[in-house]
């Protein structure tokens, strides 16, 4: 599953390589989405289920200081404003605390230990869960980013 995990993130780092601060603020059709928004999304997704969830660690910033109530979409759209160096650097920065925290949770209790958080009706995911849902979301954004980067310059491809 780490694999399958690495492999995702490692599309996702070749759709947004070599792109400037404009085309990390292109979208496609009607969808808002863009390359730099899906960064910084993917920046917070990295922290929140690993190091909040897992652990039940505060959270970091950027993402300490945001009133998520009043803008559930704050790291999308909030992207616009950073550079795609900062960009780049936030999520390249999430995926390595991400992958430390990981591998001491894999050390602790392998994939069936359950996380510290839990949904408001007290369950709590399993490791196992929290990865296949990473994986899923980096699968599902990275069709996204296919099409975003396809707009662009024609690249296609994992």
């Amino acid at each position: 599953m780490l694999g399958f995990l690495d492999f995702h993130r490692e599309t996702l780092a070749w759709k947004c390589s070599g792109l400037g601060a404009e085309q990390l603020g292109v979208s496609v059709g009607v969808s808002s989405m863009t390359l730099g928004g899906m960064l910084k999304h993917l920046a917070y997704v990295e922290d929140a289920w690993v190091s909040q969830r897992v652990y039940g660690r505060e959270r970091q910033a950027p993402w300490n200081g945001v009133d998520w109530a009043a803008d559930p979409d704050w790291d999308w759209h909030s992207a616009a404003e950073d550079s795609p160096e900062e960009l780049r650097v936030l999520w390249e920065e999430s995926v390595a605390r991400s992958r430390v925290v990981m591998a001491e949770a894999l050390a602790e209790g392998g994939l069936e230990q359950v996380a510290r958080w839990s949904w408001a009706d007290g369950r709590s995911p399993s490791l196992r869960w929290i990865l296949v849902h990473l994986i899923e979301e980096y699968a599902r954004h990275n069709g996204h980013a296919d099409l975003i980067r396809e707009s662009l310059d024609g690249m296609t491809g994992e």
